[in-house]
């Protein structure tokens, strides 16, 4: 079962609640995602730490119900 953007919304702002974050379904088939996050809290982190914060956010959801997700990640 896929998730929808606002699931994967949810998951990611409560891990990283001052998150600002933009998804768009890029295949239209609720599987490929893209999402920008920006977040205070990826200050003097690497872009690798950054990205496995949002990973982390997901779950276990990554490679099951999330099929596929670019991310791109900035500082605030």
């Amino acid at each position: 079962m896929a998730m929808d953007l606002k699931e994967i919304e949810k998951y990611i702002k409560e891990e990283l609640p001052d998150s600002i974050v933009e998804i768009q379904d890029l295949a239209g088939d609720g599987n490929h995602y893209s999402a920008t996050i920006s977040s205070a809290k990826f200050k003097g982190k690497s872009k690798i730490e950054q990205h496995k914060m949002v990973y982390s956010s997901l779950k276990g959801k990554m490679g099951n119900e999330l099929h596929a997700l670019a991310i791109k990640t900035k500082e605030i």
